[in-house]
């Protein structure tokens, strides 16, 4: 089955504009209903994997339509692969973007070994049906000061190419970032090319 309606399964504002603009771009006969809420989901499961699947299940079950979602880890060198399935939370369970990125800086400050990638899993679950999953990865190196005024979460210290995705317009970075990779891998997987 391929839907013809579905609902991102996330509560942060940022994330969703960008998945619907990346449906929107690759399949836009897809509606992503909007407005709907659901309890708060805890990302318990110990992969980026488990949490996606995590949410997107709970989401359908709640809404009784397919649900996207996604989960993101960013996975620094010199942190031993950290912060990985913690990256939203790094700095706490309510952190803020600015105090996740001011505890990655100050974890880093002084090394030279600055690599990274960002890790995007995407899971669809249809109701009482079908499960697809698809991944993406962007590698890069974390700058050592934000740059930037686009984007969310780290995109203004993951530098790629030499530009930070901060530095990046939306269209360029929903070409080319780990969740354009992931979502589009995963919509290729469900409604085809």
């Amino acid at each position: 089955m391929t839907p013809s309606r579905i609902v991102v399964a996330s509560q942060n504002a940022d994330k969703v504009r960008e998945v619907e603009a990346l449906v929107a771009l690759h399949v836009p006969r897809v509606e992503c209903v909007l407005g709907l809420t659901w309890p708060e989901i805890d990302e318990t499961e110990p992969t980026l994997e488990g949490n996606a699947l995590l949410k997107a299940r709970s989401v359908a079950a709640y809404t009784g339509l397919p649900a996207l979602a996604d989960d993101t880890g960013l996975e620094v060198d010199a942190l031993d692969g950290g912060p990985g399935v913690r990256t939203a939370r790094f700095a706490g369970e309510r952190a803020t973007y600015g105090e996740n990125v001011a505890l990655l800086l100050a974890k880093l400050e002084g090394l030279t070994d600055r690599r990274a990638s960002f890790h995007t899993v995407a899971a669809l679950v249809i109701p009482g049906g079908e499960e697809s999953v698809a991944e993406g990865t962007l590698v890069g190196r974390i700058a050592t000061t934000p740059r930037g005024s686009e984007g969310f979460g780290y995109d203004a210290v993951f530098e790629a190419s030499g530009r930070t995705l901060a530095e990046l317009g939306a269209d360029e970075k929903n070409r080319v970032s780990h969740r354009a990779r992931a979502l589009k891998a995963l919509i290729a997987s469900v409604w085809g090319p």
